[in-house]
């Protein structure tokens, strides 16, 4: 009979039998494999579609690009409705719309997808989608706007187009209101720009002057944009200063 006190006891013989069989880190690295609910990257384990294992990777922030592309193409857009220097033909944004704020925003709105931002994914999925259609619709080879052999019923499918995107875009700034004040800001100033396009394409005699405004808010939109991007780029470590932007949710 062993002389060592029932209380002495180590805490390897106090442990149940589980506990002290030993365990094999994946070479993918993560939660040890007996106890597996984790992805290697950190996330909750999702097994409701088997056929596709979830591996998660470290991503760099998609944003900027998002909204650079965004803020770039609207900000040429913008000076071409206000009619800046006596340009009113919109064509010259069919480049920018085509690549820049339409390709590099749509892959941004699917790495959005892959860092698992929902809400990033949507907006730049869906604004690259309209710059992509926008450029479509301009395009002379599309053929579009020679259908329409009538200039007010030509006017009025546009101001359809544009109230559809003052709906989704209303839709977002609503879901961005928790996020931070500059972000809500671009989707508020957004809203007003689409609602004074479209409102403008039903109002034909004071069209230049409401279309003139809706430039000069998208302009203001495309600023507040680009200071968001700013900010998502100076970071602590990687920058001397940062922006300010108004977060109103909860820190981890």
């Amino acid at each position: 009979m062993s002389s060592t006190p029932l209380h002495a006891r180590t805490d390897l013989e106090k442990a149940p039998a589980h506990s002290v069989s030993p365990t094999y880190q994946s070479h993918e690295g993560g939660a040890p494999l007996a106890n597996r609910n984790i992805t290697p990257g950190g996330h909750p384990l999702d097994s409701t579609q088997p056929a596709f294992p979830v591996y998660h990777r470290k991503f760099a922030n998609p944003a900027p690009l998002g909204l650079s592309a965004f803020a770039l193409t609207t900000f040429v857009l913008s000076l071409v409705n206000v009619r800046s220097s006596g340009v009113s033909t919109p064509n010259i944004v069919a480049g920018l719309a085509l690549w820049y704020g339409g390709l590099a925003q749509l892959l941004a709105g699917m790495w959005e997808f892959a860092v698992g931002n929902t809400f990033g994914a949507t907006a730049f999925s869906s604004y690259g989608a309209f710059w992509l259609s926008y450029a479509f619709i301009i395009s002379p080879w599309a053929q579009i706007e020679s259908v329409y052999t009538d200039e007010t019923e030509l006017a009025h499918a546009v101001g359809f187009f544009l109230f559809g995107w003052f709906i989704f875009t209303f839709m977002m700034l609503i879901a961005s209101l928790r996020s931070s004040i500059a972000l809500s800001g671009v989707f508020f100033w957004l809203t007003i720009t689409f609602m004074l396009l479209g409102i403008a394409e039903f109002v034909p005699a004071h069209a230049v002057g409401i279309k003139t405004a809706g430039g000069a808010f998208g302009l203001i939109t495309a600023f507040n944009a680009w200071y968001v991007a700013a900010a998502g780029l100076l970071t602590p470590d990687t920058s001397y200063f940062v922006l300010p932007i108004g977060i109103r949710h909860k820190q981890d």
